[in-house]
């Protein structure tokens, strides 16, 4: 069995590609600090592959503690990189904490990558590569505008920092610019676990109609979109998974024609947040309490995905719809909340 690492696999779309990357036969380690996640998936993935995943609570922005885990695991064959902080709002708020953790992270595994002689790496980027894009669909060739936040701006640099190194270093690379994850394993094992207040969409949406949040907000009702507003690629997050998995092999079996390659991840439909809001409604059968608020900082007005390239070369296929998306994001929130009540009823506060 060909040994993975995967970087932030206690996370939401680590932990999934973590089961995929089980499910196609690769045995896999995983090294995630859990400043942004907790171990509570690590139960998940164990009742849905039967194995238990070794997590090496690891900061990246330590090089020797990284080094360590490349040193116990000299048979990995490839890397998939995940960890990084990923919230637009927060970026703009506290651009430093963005800069320093996403591209140090990034800069000390290369270095492993490098000295230990890492055949195959796959990282994590993003549409917020494209901006405010003039043309929608984007295809892996249309520009790449100027960041609209911090988030965005380390995505950037961290395709460019990859291409240096891939370029420098003969390296196998591949870029996967995903647009909108969503929803959870049809298992309802795992899912999106935020901590803190939400800053993506469906968890807001999800947790406002569980009753966790009084009420969401909708930034800005007066775009030029369809409903005024935003408009986004949601794609399910086993669909990405899976993804990550094929991009794998696809460097294993050296279909690379470069040493960098890039793949839009996105299902080629534009969806608006209210449209969400109105499928979830229709899935859930619950009436979300929402209100219009001012624009957002940061925020791309509307972009979504050509994902041909993915399709063609990857033998990719969307296999979940909006309301599939919908559903699952749902049904793991429906699980929380048991799992909460049963845990309260097990240790009772005592007064």
């Amino acid at each position: 069995m060909q040994k993975i690492l995967v970087t932030g696999g206690c996370g939401y779309i680590g932990s999934h590609t973590v089961v995929d990357l089980i499910e196609n036969g690769f045995d896999v380690v995983s090294i995630d600090d859990n400043s942004r996640s907790t171990t509570y998936l690590l139960d998940g993935i164990e009742k849905i592959t039967g194995k238990k995943l070794k997590n090496y609570k690891v900061d990246l922005k330590n090089f020797d503690e990284t080094r360590a885990v490349f040193q116990e695991n000299e048979d990995i064959t490839g890397v998939i990189h995940f960890a990084a902080y990923k919230a637009v709002g927060e970026s703009v708020e506290n651009p430093l904490d963005y800069f320093e953790n996403n591209l140090v992270s990034l800069i000390n595994l290369l270095k492993c990558v490098k000295e230990f002689s890492i055949p195959n790496f796959v990282f994590s980027s993003s549409c917020t590569v494209y901006g405010n894009p003039d043309v929608i669909p984007v295809t892996e060739e249309s520009p790449i505008k100027k960041f609209e936040s911090p988030y965005g701006a380390t995505k950037q640099m961290g395709e460019d920092i990859i291409r240096e190194f891939a370029r420098a270093y003969e390296s196998n690379t591949i870029l996967l610019r995903y647009f909108n994850p969503v929803g959870a394993h049809p298992s309802v094992l795992i899912g999106e676990l935020p901590l803190g207040r939400p800053q993506n969409l469906v968890p807001a949406i999800t947790q406002t109609a569980i009753g966790k949040l009084p009420q969401m907000n909708v930034y800005g009702n007066d775009y030029d979109t369809r409903d005024g507003s935003c408009l986004r690629d949601f794609v399910h997050v086993c669909d990405i998974a899976h993804a990550h998995t094929l991009a794998l092999q696809f460097l294993i079996n050296k279909k690379n024609i470069s040493s960098c390659e890039i793949f839009n991840l996105g299902t080629g439909n534009g969806v608006t947040v209210l449209e969400a809001i109105k499928a979830f409604e229709k899935v859930s059968g619950k009436k979300l309490n929402y209100k219009i608020a001012p624009r957002r900082n940061g925020d791309v007005i509307a972009v979504y995905a050509n994902n041909n390239h993915a399709v063609q070369s990857l033998n990719w296929q969307i296999k979940y719809g909006l309301e599939d998306m919908m559903r699952t994001a749902w049904n793991w929130e429906l699980k929380i909340k048991e799992d909460e009540d049963l845990m309260e009823k097990q240790n009772p506060v005592l007064n």
